[in-house]
């Protein structure tokens, strides 16, 4: 199978992978990770596969590949079970770890405990949050893939327009905008952290609908169409005097970008209208401010109490429900770190990338504001996701 990263013009890249996992890995004081979660495969190797990836902190990563996974790059170990790994390590003359980083977070129960089994002395620490930190900040490569999908995302946005034909439910226009994204290459599926999020290829929010609650902690809910799956679109006609929030996928490569613009089915309140002008304003001014060594609960803050002088905090990020982030990580997967919110006391780095969010819910209109996808630079924000912020009407 085709490994991005083992091939060789890419060892500078994994390189750099490599050195920013095991910084974090000597934070925690950890020999190694035992990798095998898909998005972190990937991160590793280019690819997603069936097997496993073992770092050390001071030797060459070890790839075992479970058939009928297979490669024949150098470091790439054939293995039909996990439990063969130590063998091959020993062959290898690898010592066993004294502590290992197991992916917690993201494994079932059943498969740490099997892979703790493999070597039963060491200490085992959370390998999770060693590689979602890891993640965060994002190598030269990583940020020309994440500017392209910004690219392909904003064109499919500038196609939404010619979606809509009158008196269409918000689920039609949301699949119509689906068959847009596939054709222009989005892979149709959307990777997110955390086991508790569930969502399809995105959301169209339409009047009132984003005034429900869902049961995931999303800045907008929606009742969704199915109760297995309570969130977004639910079938209602789109009717005159309602905003529709379109928050929709952009993974065209492996990567992802986050974007939510606003259109409107005639016209809107002048409260509506208010709001959505403040969300542009906040963008503005945490475009400035935010700055690598800022910490990111005074993003936040920042921008609740702009939301707090527009008159609008009754509004800001949620009316019936409201959460307490106006932002997230972003890259591989959506909802990765750093989470903006106001008890996060760790600074804003250099390379991380972050999709922000400051939302309103006008109650029967529906909700408005703007999400754009930004990497931090020395000078602000440099925003990815670039395409009108206006009010647009269908």
């Amino acid at each position: 199978m085709n490994l991005t990263l083992l091939h060789s013009e890419f060892r500078s890249e994994l390189d750099l992978r490599l050195e920013k996992v095991r910084y974090y890995m000597d934070i925690a004081g950890t020999d190694a990770l035992l990798v095998g979660y898909p998005s972190n495969l990937y991160y590793l190797a280019g690819g997603v596969f069936r097997g496993y990836i073992y770092v050390p902190i001071d030797r060459e990563p070890l790839f075992f590949l479970i058939p009928p996974s297979e490669c024949d790059e150098p470091g790439c170990h054939p293995v039909r079970k996990p439990e063969q790994i130590p063998g091959v390590m020993k062959d290898l003359g690898y010592p066993v770890p004294t502590s290992l980083g197991l992916e917690f977070g993201d494994l079932i129960y059943s498969e740490v405990e099997r892979l703790k089994a493999l070597f039963p002395d060491a200490r085992f620490v959370d390998g999770t949050n060693i590689l979602r930190h890891a993640r965060s900040t994002k190598t030269p490569h990583e940020l020309k893939l994440m500017r392209e999908d910004g690219l392909r995302q904003a064109t499919v946005y500038s196609q939404i327009k010619h979606c809509y034909k009158e008196d269409m439910t918000d689920l039609e226009f949301q699949i119509e905008i689906e068959r847009v994204l596939r054709r222009t290459g989005c892979l149709g599926f959307l990777r997110a952290a955390g086991s508790r999020m569930e969502i399809n290829m995105g959301s169209v929010l339409a009047g009132p609908n984003a005034d429900v609650p869902s049961p995931y902690d999303f800045s907008m809910g929606g009742a969704g169409t199915d109760p297995s799956l309570p969130v977004g679109a639910s079938g209602e006609i789109m009717n005159y005097g309602t905003a529709v929030m379109v928050d929709m996928n952009g993974g065209f490569n492996g990567y992802q970008t986050d974007m939510t613009r606003v259109w409107t089915v005639g016209d809107v309140s002048d409260l509506a209208h208010r709001a959505h002008d403040c969300s542009i304003a906040i963008l503005r001014d945490l475009e400035k401010f935010s700055k690598p060594g800022t910490l990111i609960g005074d993003i936040y803050e920042r921008a609740a109490q702009l939301s707090e002088d527009a008159g609008l905090r009754e509004y800001f990020m949620g009316h019936r429900h409201k959460v307490s982030f106006i932002g997230h990580g972003i890259g591989i997967e959506i909802n990765e770190l750093p989470v903006i919110m106001g008890r996060n006391k760790e600074p804003l780095l250099k390379n991380m990338t972050v999709a922000i969010e400051p939302k309103f819910v006008i109650p029967e209109v529906g909700a408005v504001g703007v999400e754009n996808t930004y990497v931090v630079t020395d000078a602000g924000l440099d925003n990815l996701t670039v395409w009108s912020e206006e009010l647009h009407q269908l």
